[in-house]
């Protein structure tokens, strides 16, 4: 192979450096696997502890780097897209970043799985459906690595193309897509894309575990509307929605920091509808009342409040 990634690796690195402040995972790639049974070794180490529910920074890279060294091409870009693509779901960098990083791959490559795929996941991230799909198609065997990034690009393009030939298809697509789901615990874009293909109690989960993963990422802002839907209310009250961790995550806050103002940001909640999420506010924010520093806080809310919200205040003094 004439082609090395070498610049390929470098390229994302750089973005990842300015993202993580240089303070990344210690790259495996740099232990030189003598042998396949290494590499596989290596591969499998950072496959397990993704699918433990962790990730850090870099890790991708090693990745990366590591199917450079074997020739898998097709798989060193999709590695080094999935870095990328973890900082652009959590808000680290935008998308024309994401893009520019897979366009200055291609004024380089010259072998063609390089070419292949890095054009495949260009159209992945364009939302160009048909075009990513076969274009990965032709690279990732499912026999690899059932859930690698190269799958489960694949199966977003078959949930949203949405061209199941039978509902019997769509239901195994769907199944396959949450089969993987322990790889991606921390990819706040598994969870979108779950949460716009699935429905009912399934979407709201999807959707709660995308604004828990990053809460001002991208992607979560749509998750809010998705609840707001799944809970009764109209999708314009997505941006009022807190998760419960959320809710919980506020609360302990304002605790530590004895600090009641931090509630602020529950007030817009409260003043919902009755709904799941403003009913698991208001009842923990009760709790609070026995503080006389939190009951004269929310005494004075209620005071300057009118409406929903007046009445809600009101009810979590009397707690």
């Amino acid at each position: 192979m004439e082609t090395k990634l070498k610049f390929l690796t470098l390229l994302f690195l750089l973005m990842a450096l300015s993202v993580c402040g240089g303070a990344c995972f210690n790259r495996a790639e740099n232990r030189a696997p003598s042998q396949t049974a290494e590499t596989l070794r290596l591969l499998d180490e950072l496959a397990e502890v993704e699918r433990a529910g962790t990730w850090i920074q870099g890790m991708a890279l090693a990745e990366s780097g590591i199917r450079e060294r074997t020739g898998d091409y097709a798989g060193a870009v999709a590695a080094a897209y999935k870095e990328m693509a973890m900082a652009y779901g959590k808000g680290l960098i935008q998308k024309d970043e994401l893009e520019k990083g897979l366009l200055n791959v291609l004024t380089e490559a010259k072998e063609e799985a390089v070419i292949t795929a890095t054009n495949s996941i260009l159209a992945f991230v364009r939302e160009q459906w048909d075009a990513a799909h076969s274009g990965l198609a032709a690279l990732f065997d499912e026999l690899d690595e059932p859930d690698s990034i190269g799958r489960w690009m694949m199966l977003v393009c078959a949930l949203e193309k949405n061209k199941a030939v039978s509902a019997e298809e769509d239901r195994k697509t769907s199944a396959a897509y949450r089969a993987i789901r322990a790889r991606y615990a921390q990819f706040p874009e598994y969870w979108y894309r779950g949460a716009r293909a699935f429905s009912g109690l399934v979407a709201a989960d999807y959707a709660e575990r995308c604004i828990n993963s990053s809460s001002r990422g991208v992607f979560a802002g749509e998750c809010r509307s998705i609840l707001a839907s799944a809970a009764g209310l109209k999708s314009e009250d997505g941006p009022r929605i807190k998760t419960k961790t959320e809710i919980e995550s506020i609360i302990t806050q304002s605790i530590a920091a004895e600090n009641p103002e931090i509630l602020d940001d529950l007030l817009p909640l409260i003043s919902l509808p009755d709904n799941a999420y403003t009913i698991y506010a208001v009842g923990a924010l009760g709790a609070l009342v026995s503080s006389p520093k939190y009951r004269d806080y929310f005494n004075e809310r209620a005071a300057a409040a009118k409406g929903r919200l007046a009445e809600r205040l009101s009810f979590i003094c009397r707690g």
